[in-house]
């Protein structure tokens, strides 16, 4: 599980706690009232204003639960998405991104970042079954050109030379 998705169901608990303790207390203001204060000139409006703003914090954290529960369902599939692209990479790839040398990115499953490198990327070529790479030419310090080439020629002599 990702930390992202733990997160977010943390927060889906929380929310749905809150969610219990806002429903009883407003079924608590209601029984409080017994009636009464409806048939008061004074006080009715004050009364009624209450429950409509209680009604309110319930509906508003009701639409805070279902966009939770959206969040964590795109979370579900981009790690099934991740998954997926998992089974076709090679192992070589894989040893990488689990050692912390490689990032996957998760909207992209098939492109890597060097650990270190901000602008280069490692793309996985699943048709022809090669490595690549895009955008080196904006790596401006040589520390990272450095770091980057060493990555990338390994994964490229053990994959494209095959």
């Amino acid at each position: 599980m990702s930390k992202r998705l733990e997160i977010l169901k943390q927060s889906l608990i929380k929310k749905e706690a809150q969610l219990s303790n806002r429903i009883s207390a407003h079924f608590d203001t209601v029984k409080q009232a017994n009636g009464q204060p409806l048939n008061d000139k004074r006080n009715g409006r004050a009364t009624l204003n209450k429950w409509e703003k209680q009604n309110d914090a319930i509906r508003n954290l009701m639409t805070s639960i279902d966009k939770t529960k959206n969040a964590i369902d795109a979370e579900e599939s981009k790690i099934a998405c991740v998954n997926r692209v998992n089974s076709f990479i090679p192992v070589e790839i894989k040893a990488l991104v689990e050692s912390g040398d490689l990032i996957q990115w998760r909207k992209h499953p098939h492109t890597f970042f060097v650990d270190g490198v901000d602008k280069a990327r490692i793309v996985w070529l699943e048709k022809k079954k090669q490595v690549a790479h895009k955008f080196t030419s904006q790596i401006g310090d040589k520390e990272q050109l450095s770091k980057f080439a060493k990555v990338y020629n390994a994964l490229f002599k053990s994959l494209n030379g095959k």
